[in-house]
């Protein structure tokens, strides 16, 4: 194991497991980005033969073609470790390049223990650059300007999830020239983890920033899809309006789980697909995502797709940054309900989603909180925020 809090190491040791056939590379712990808490956690080192990188069935290590195993947000509350090999996280380096206009140096500012992080020191690698790493402590959009303005690379990347992106903006909205000269410096800025609100991109591309969105996860080395076209080689399909991908950057499978990678991964006419557990269509090549289809809930009676939700209230400004979850109601089974840095009157929250989606997906209630719990990598924790929407009686007495 390595301590994704060092990414130097985290950087030494993929090289040595993508060039030199080195044991297989298992990021553990690492920082805090994008709002909430330093960085921290237990040391450890390089290593691909301890009981982490098993595989399944053998007890021993992961075999010699795996580079990398990451372990999951567990966003769900269920983690999994995914076991990625040097073919496919180089595919993924490639195609990544070849939709970004080429390789370059890369500013690493999310943790290493999460795919996104990884996959900066991946392309660093194959660009032969060397990447600039943030450093510990909570994400600041004046220290990332500081360090975009060291990169000296002929084009320049970086990553970011969408809370990051919007410290970033408001700095500059507020007055930090360095903040928008540092969303300019860059050739691009890939922007994933989580749904990007069309309002954040439009005032970050006002600001000059080259944006492109992603849509992956561990089980395929990354994004994958950038601005809903598929990069590379990379194949997605809907099936029953669930998306599957298949491509040369799907994982192995999951370290220790062969009944979880047989669920996940499957073969149909010779190709290999992974099954995204995603809802969304593809249309003349590009990928619409819906939402999770374990994000689905049944409210009196009617399913009820708490991201289709989640898209219609963070139109409503006032109510900041928002996470739609589900609690438990004794009349209606479950219930919506918004968990915002903001507040807004729940009777307008309630027609203008009604509007759109049906009394039934209409939320219950706000919930206030002075930050959205977040994960490490930057996505909202759901089930920290599903936690906070928990209150006792009944949560509404409308449908």
């Amino acid at each position: 194991m390595v301590d994704a809090g060092q990414p130097a190491e985290v950087f030494a040791a993929l090289r040595a497991a993508l060039a030199d056939g080195g044991p297989a590379v298992v990021p553990r712990s690492g920082g805090l980005r994008g709002g909430s808490s330093g960085s921290g956690g237990p040391q450890g080192a390089a290593s691909g033969g301890s009981p982490e990188s098993g595989w399944p069935g053998s007890g021993e290590r992961a075999p010699q073609n795996v580079a990398l195993v990451i372990e999951t947000s567990g966003s769900t509350g269920v983690p999994k470790r995914v076991a990625l090999s040097v073919d496919a996280l180089l595919a993924s380096a490639a195609a990544s390049a070849g939709a970004m206009g080429g390789q370059g140096q890369w500013l690493l500012v999310l943790p290493t223990h999460y795919v996104a992080g990884a996959q900066v020191l991946v392309r660093s690698l194959a660009a032969g650059t060397e990447p600039v790493y943030y450093g510990d402590g909570h994400f600041d959009p004046l220290r990332f300007a500081e360090l975009a303005a060291e990169l000296d690379g002929d084009q320049l990347y970086t990553s970011l999830v969408p809370v990051q992106l919007a410290r970033i903006v408001e700095a500059a909205e507020a007055g930090a020239r360095e903040a928008g000269a540092a969303l300019r410096r860059f050739d691009g800025i890939l922007v994933g983890g989580q749904s990007l609100d069309p309002r954040l991109r439009e005032r970050a591309e006002t600001l000059g920033a080259r944006l492109l969105t992603t849509y992956g996860s561990s089980e395929t080395a990354g994004g994958c899809v950038y601005d809903g076209v598929p990069i590379g080689t990379t194949a997605v399909r809907s099936v029953e309006g669930l998306l599957e991908i298949s491509g040369p950057t799907l994982a192995e499978g999951y370290v220790g789980d062969e009944k979880r990678t047989a669920a996940s991964f499957h073969e149909d006419a010779g190709v290999r697909w992974y099954r995204t557990g995603d809802l969304g269509e593809v249309v003349d090549g590009r990928v619409t995502v819906r939402g999770r289809s374990d994000n689905v809930i049944i409210s009196g009676g009617e399913k009820v797709l708490l991201d289709a939700v989640e898209r219609i209230v963070r139109g409503m400004p006032t109510l900041g940054e928002v996470v739609v979850v589900a609690a438990d109601d004794d009349e209606w089974g479950q219930v919506p309900v918004v968990v915002a840095t903001g507040s807004d009157s729940i009777a307008d929250v309630r027609d203008l989603v009604a509007r759109e989606l049906g009394r039934a997906a209409a939320p219950a209630r706000i919930v206030t909180v002075e930050a959205l719990p977040r994960l490490s990598s930057g996505k909202p924790d759901r089930v920290g925020a599903a936690r906070l929407a928990r209150v006792d009686g009944p949560a509404s007495s409308e449908t």
